[in-house]
């Protein structure tokens, strides 16, 4: 067996800005700290940063009044921000800098007097983070079908965002529908699409040119982990999502399988080397990294934990 490495593959620049927001945190304040919700969808992340004193919480509830408490790299709606300066909470955000682009966005279109709607799928917290940044009517959809069955109240004053975990071929069907059903709806450029989502999905499809099985290390409620393991299905190739070394199959390989391996933009590189470390253990003796987009975007950190910021 041999196994080829995606390029690019796991964290990408806003998870890994929230996890550093957490662990400077710690450092800075000590523990505990909030968090609200997970601060990305991996539970491997969320029990390492447990084990150091980080507290996550459903509910600012839970959170004693004037607590270090920090928002999820998915962003929280408007009363989620009034709530916690009510209940005196000292909020670091840890919000993607590309999910409050759409945030902005979204009240921008909503300040013209626009319909909003979101390409997203409810339910999940960036969408509904961003549905909460909208004072006015917002629709949420993710299919064709569904913009073919929108009512909304004035056709001609629409605009739309998108959930950044979606890539461009993931919405583009969905946009194009849209546009041709209401010709005036205004929406972001293509350059506004999550390039780290992109990049994935397309480092995905050449992987499955030279595999038999491709493997994608990431959460189960990871949105764009799952959408790596769609992507491989979709160009023919056997795909399993797994969240580490231990939800490996040996049944799935035969002695020559080729076997691709990426990871969601919130799985650390550590679960794949174990997921490597084990299939060793299977047979596999080589192991290669494709050729691709290298990744060099960072974000800047929020103020309060900067060096030369006063601790509070």
């Amino acid at each position: 067996m041999e196994v080829t490495l995606a390029q690019p593959r796991g964290f990408c620049a806003g998870v890994v800005r929230a996890v550093d927001i957490v662990e400077r945190s710690l450092e800075r304040y000590g523990a505990p700290v909030y968090v609200l919700h997970e601060i990305v969808h991996n539970g491997h992340v969320v029990r390492d940063l447990e084990s150091r004193g980080a507290i996550f919480v459903e509910s600012l509830e839970e959170v004693p009044r004037g607590a270090v408490t920090i928002f999820s790299a998915h962003g929280v709606a408007e009363s989620v921000v009034s709530e916690a300066d009510a209940r005196g909470l000292e909020v670091i955000d840890a919000t993607c800098p590309l999910v409050t682009k759409v945030h902005n966005q979204a009240q921008r279109y909503r300040t013209q007097g626009r319909e909003v709607i979101i390409i997203g799928h409810t339910g999940h917290p960036e969408v509904e983070g961003t549905r909460g940044r909208i004072d006015g009517p917002v629709h949420v959809l993710c299919s064709v079908e569904e913009v073919e069955a929108l009512e909304v109240q004035n056709p001609s004053g629409l605009a739309y965002v998108t959930q950044t975990t979606l890539s461009l071929d993931d919405t583009t069907e969905v946009v194009e529908a849209l546009k041709r059903r209401f010709p005036d709806i205004q929406g972001p450029g293509l350059k506004d699409i999550c390039y780290a989502t992109q990049n994935r999905q397309n480092a995905v499809r050449t992987l499955a040119d030279e595999s038999d099985v491709i493997l994608v290390v990431g959460a189960r409620n990871s949105s764009n982990s799952n959408r790596l393991r769609e992507v491989g299905e979709q160009r023919g190739v056997r795909s399993y999502l797994i969240q580490d070394a231990d939800d490996l199959d040996p049944a799935w390989f035969t002695p020559d399988t080729r076997i691709g391996i990426t990871a969601g933009a919130s799985a650390p590189e550590v679960l794949v080397q174990q997921v490597l470390e084990r299939l060793k253990s299977f047979g596999v003796a080589d192991v290669r990294e494709l050729e691709g987009i290298r990744e060099v975007t960072t974000f800047r950190l929020p103020s309060a934990l900067t060096d030369n910021h006063a601790t509070g």
